[in-house]
């Protein structure tokens, strides 16, 4: 009996080994999403050339299975087949060698648009016509400026190292800038809290690239950013204008700059913070600096009229972030030249 019951435990069951390409699939449902917004046909992207750069990555497929499919032209695209060892640029949207291989490859096809994935593709930058890079702030402005035209008052979360500008950009527009945390996670569950509460947030985005829309179920999804941006443009061009020329209204920085100090202790967050706490109460004693308020990460000062800074600890690296924008020349290196003579006094910043 007890050996009948031990063979009927160890008998093996067929099972179902179902094969599917999930990267079709996928365009697939991108195809039918800008099909269906655009409603033009089943090419709407006819007489238009998208030059795809994928950096060796995952989002090669974008090329041939989304923008050939719908009737654009792929002419000049680059770097569409995977290979692991990414043996012309890093996939990384913000690195500046591989914004400069995309914007080459547009102004050299003249094409309409450019797309660049990192190597999983959830993260993407893009290049009008005239060589404009669309990363960033401006990233952020140009999909704000989509999401408020359809649903006026909606909250915008990005992380903290956004721009004074863009904060005037989409308040101009009727939105809220919720400017929370680095760390697109962060982002995005802080977008989905809102949410939550009822209060109506169409948006999360990082100026890593990473962003996620509320339309989308709030994933992480650098084609799917990249479909809302071709709708626009097909869409702006109908009437006769560039969809990107609304940037010309994002206010821009006359400085922009971005350091990293090394810290040099094992437990760096802990020592981080504490030398961040103790900054906040350097700035607040100082008469021509104002501490942002409210403010989710690190301390940011504002400075004069539009200028200002963040020192802030990075979430992953043992390292002391800070970042700067100013109004006017040379005002950026004195900013930073206080900053460090502040931070010299501590023997475990690397300075």
């Amino acid at each position: 009996m007890a050996e009948k019951q031990e063979e009927n435990l160890i008998k093996e069951e067929k099972g179902l080994e179902i094969v599917k390409n999930l990267a079709d699939d996928y365009a697939s449902y991108i195809c039918e999403l800008i099909k269906n917004k655009i409603g033009k046909g089943d090419k709407p992207l006819k007489n238009l050339r998208i030059v795809i750069d994928a950096g060796n990555g995952a989002a090669g497929f974008f090329a041939e299975k989304v923008i050939e499919v719908l009737g654009g032209d792929t002419a000049g695209s680059q770097f569409l087949n995977p290979d692991g060892n990414f043996p012309n640029h890093i996939p990384n949207p913000e690195e500046k060698e591989a914004i400069e291989s995309i914007k080459k490859a547009v102004l050299d096809n003249n094409a309409d648009f450019g797309i660049i994935f990192d190597a999983d593709g959830d993260r993407s930058a893009f290049i009008d016509k005239n060589g404009r890079e669309i990363n960033r702030n401006n990233l952020i402005a140009l999909l704000s400026e989509i999401l408020l035209k359809e649903h006026s008052g909606g909250t915008i979360v990005t992380d903290s190292i956004t721009s004074a500008g863009l904060k005037e950009f989409i308040e101009n527009r009727g939105g809220i800038h919720h400017r929370f945390q680095r760390g697109y996670k962060n982002v995005i569950n802080e977008s989905i809290r809102l949410n939550n509460e009822g209060k109506y947030s169409p948006l999360a985005i990082e100026t890593s690239g990473h962003a996620a829309f509320k339309e989308n179920y709030f994933l992480d999804d650098g084609a799917y950013m990249a479909a809302r941006l071709l709708i626009q443009l097909v869409e702006s061009r109908e009437k006769g204008v560039e969809f990107t020329d609304v940037l010309n209204k994002l206010p821009e920085p006359v400085e922009e700059i971005e350091i990293r100090i090394p810290i040099k202790d094992k437990d760096f967050r802990a020592c981080g913070e504490k030398i961040v706490e103790n900054f906040r109460e350097y700035a607040e004693k100082k008469e021509d600096w104002s501490l942002e308020s409210p403010n989710y990460e690190g301390v940011r000062v504002n400075v004069g009229q539009k200028s200002w800074f963040l020192i802030r600890v990075s979430l992953h690296e043992p390292l002391l972030c800070i970042n700067i924008e100013t109004e006017k020349e040379g005002m950026g290196n004195d900013i930073l030249e206080e900053l460090k003579d502040y931070l010299k006094k501590y023997e475990k910043m690397e300075i």
